[in-house]
């Protein structure tokens, strides 16, 4: 059973459900656009009074979203979601792109396939430019990591503790520790988990991984949680799968207990930390961190393993021609 069928409204799982049947998107793809459609109706019932305002975010309901709901989309609707994903979600432009992508696509599934639209209301919706000016992606130093590890506290701290190493050590992507259970990690310290594709791969957790993970098991709810989450290994406090919006703002939480919050860090960069520190103190071969990553090919690992100017100059001067100079004739 798919992981939106007790969520999406009928219209989104016709959608949905074509995107995996008769497009052959894979499992973890059509999740992603069912969490970019969920976003942006919740923001659409908060923005159309169909919800009171003051209703946690998290808490709206999408699965009543038909035809009315959807006809009262307009263009500008489109555009003051995108200012939302930006001031208030910190979206890069990278997630903002997706994110069009993922609501234009369902309208011109509604207008095109459906016919249920006369006029595709967001067809104008301009996709941002994901390719950002500075192609060195933010990342955590050494010093920022241990802060943020060091700020976890709270009724959920095993946890969320657990969650920012998972992350830090291991450079996981957010979608691959959400859909983690308990019972993927074994007796040799190595966790199998399901990357980008629905490929699946194996990843190793070091000291602090394993010493996080069983201080968590330690308290992590047995009873009261759901029947189809019992083996999930992050727990909300409804005992149920933690959601990705969730560990979002828990991240988001203790950037800002650090005062990073508003710097353009988020959860994608503890990856790039991870990735980052591996490579710079670790002296882990790129080829090797590739798949730790779980890259497809080496220019993807390029970009998240970029050289800082230290590095850059290290390497020129260590060239043995560095020292060559040129003979100077004698003049004539």
């Amino acid at each position: 059973m798919a992981k939106f069928s007790n969520e999406a409204s009928d219209l989104m799982k016709d959608f949905l459900y074509y995107l995996q049947t008769i497009k052959g998107r894979s499992p973890s793809t059509v999740d992603e656009y069912f969490s970019d459609l969920r976003t942006f109706f919740r923001f659409i019932k908060i923005q159309k009074g169909y919800v009171p305002s003051d209703t946690p975010f998290q808490d709206i309901k999408v699965d009543d979203v038909g035809v009315e709901i959807v006809r009262s989309v307009t263009l500008t609707d489109g555009y003051e979601f995108m200012n939302y994903l930006q001031r208030e979600r910190h979206n890069n432009k990278s997630a903002r792109a997706r994110k069009t992508t993922s609501i234009k696509s369902f309208y011109n599934y509604l207008t095109g396939k459906k016919h249920l639209l006369d006029v595709d209301p967001l067809k104008d919706l301009e996709r941002p430019n994901a390719t950002e000016k500075n192609p060195l992606p933010k990342y955590l130093t050494l010093e920022q990591s241990i802060e943020l590890l060091n700020a976890v506290d709270g009724p959920f701290k095993e946890r969320d503790y657990c969650i920012l190493t998972f992350f830090l050590n291991c450079g996981m992507r957010l979608a691959e520790l959400v859909g983690m259970d308990y019972t993927d990690i074994r007796s040799d310290r190595t966790a199998q988990i399901i990357g980008k594709g629905n490929k699946k791969r194996i990843i190793y957790l070091n000291d602090a991984c394993m010493s996080a993970y069983e201080a968590y098991m330690k308290v992590r709810p047995v009873d009261g949680v759901r029947a189809q989450d019992k083996y999930a290994l992050f727990l909300s406090s409804r005992k149920q799968r933690i959601s990705r919006e969730m560990v979002q703002k828990l991240v988001y939480h203790y950037l800002e207990k650090i005062g990073l919050d508003s710097q353009g860090y988020s959860v994608h960069k503890l990856r790039h930390t991870a990735a980052t520190l591996m490579y710079q103190h670790g002296n882990v071969d790129i080829r090797v961190l590739k798949d730790v990553l779980g890259h497809e090919n080496l220019g993807t690992t390029e970009i998240y393993t970029h050289l800082d100017s230290s590095h850059i100059e290290a390497a020129a001067k260590s060239n043995p021609l560095s020292k060559v100079k040129q003979k100077t004739k004698p003049s004539q």
